[in-house]
């Protein structure tokens, strides 16, 4: 392995250029020259690709987003355009990629690795969502977690206040992670996931119960994944006639320099895969299980189920808002 590529993919989530520089380091420690790919895959498309030094990755561990970019390429799907992406790598002598993103920057990683041999590919999990299998936590979530927990704090003051019920959407997408983890951290009277169906005839119930002894205030904490904040201050209003604010969240949670759980786990990760590339292994996302770095095939990321909603601290949730 004498020359490798890095880039970033999909959202961006506090952490990657950790996990860029952490690559970067533990290449050029063991003499193998790396290349960053700008503007992920439309970078590998465009040609967009440039050898970077130490002092490439200098400054940049405490910056949030990813000095590299980042763009979403559906064009990437179509055979012929991958084509032109590995030509761009085989005219450098790049023989591993390390793709740093979700699920669908780990598919285009696994169809390279498909489709030219002679490519290595390694997958790092960089996503505030953490829905991705195969790693316990994904690079970012700590980040934006502590994100919505600072913003939800602030919230309340004023939700206190006046004395009124605040719906706050959390970012997620389709897991509920984000919400169930800052929702028990701030003290939400609700959490509202894709992995458990709601009834806000129940949630009217407890805040009218609330109000009755003497509450003044209530959040309720909406995953994206099951309705926006709106439709879910609607719909509560048909069970209860309450003063209520909607608050989105929106892509603020995405951004802000990384926690040290994000700069440790990124950079045990970056690191990791590159050791993995100079294994010759392939067609494999990192990730962290029990506190230990591990590798599985992308294969068995997309099809497993091992990263679950973890039910036991929802219900504790639960039993804490009363």
């Amino acid at each position: 392995m004498k020359k490798i590529a890095v880039l970033t993919s999909g959202g961006d989530s506090p952490g990657m250029n950790a996990a860029i520089r952490a690559v970067v380091r533990t290449a050029i420690y063991n003499e193998i020259e790396v290349y960053g790919v700008y503007h992920g895959y439309q970078g590998l498309l465009d040609d967009d690709i440039h050898k970077l030094e130490l002092g490439s990755v200098g400054d940049t561990i405490q910056r949030g987003g990813t000095f590299l970019y980042s763009a979403r390429c559906l064009e990437f799907k179509k055979p012929e355009v991958r084509q032109i992406a590995i030509n761009n790598l085989r005219k450098r002598d790049i023989e591993g990629l390390v793709v740093i993103g979700g699920d669908g920057s780990y598919r285009g990683a696994q169809l390279i690795s498909q489709e030219c041999k002679e490519i290595q590919t390694i997958g790092i999990p960089g996503t505030i969502d953490n829905d991705i299998n195969g790693t316990d936590f994904t690079i970012g979530f700590d980040t934006a977690l502590n994100t919505i927990i600072d913003l939800v704090d602030k919230i309340r003051d004023t939700a206190s206040s006046h004395a009124r019920t605040f719906i706050i959407e959390a970012m997620g997408r389709d897991c509920g992670d984000l919400a169930l983890w800052a929702g028990l951290s701030v003290g939400a009277e609700t959490i509202m996931v894709p992995e458990v169906k709601t009834d806000l005839k129940d949630v009217a119930e407890k805040i009218e119960q609330g109000i009755k002894r003497g509450k003044k205030h209530s959040i309720v904490l909406v995953a994206e994944g099951v309705m926006t904040a709106q439709e879910c201050s609607n719909e509560l209003a048909k069970f209860i006639n309450i003063d209520t604010r909607v608050s989105v969240l929106g892509h603020i949670q995405r951004g802000g320099s990384p926690t040290g759980a994000d700069r440790v786990l990124a950079s045990r990760l970056g690191g990791y895969a590159v050791e993995l590339l100079m294994n010759g292994e392939t067609a494999k996302g990192v990730g962290i299980k029990n506190n230990k770095v591990i590798a599985t095939p992308f294969d068995d990321i997309f099809d497993g189920n091992d990263h679950k909603f973890d039910l036991d601290l929802y219900e504790l949730a639960k039993k804490l808002s009363i």
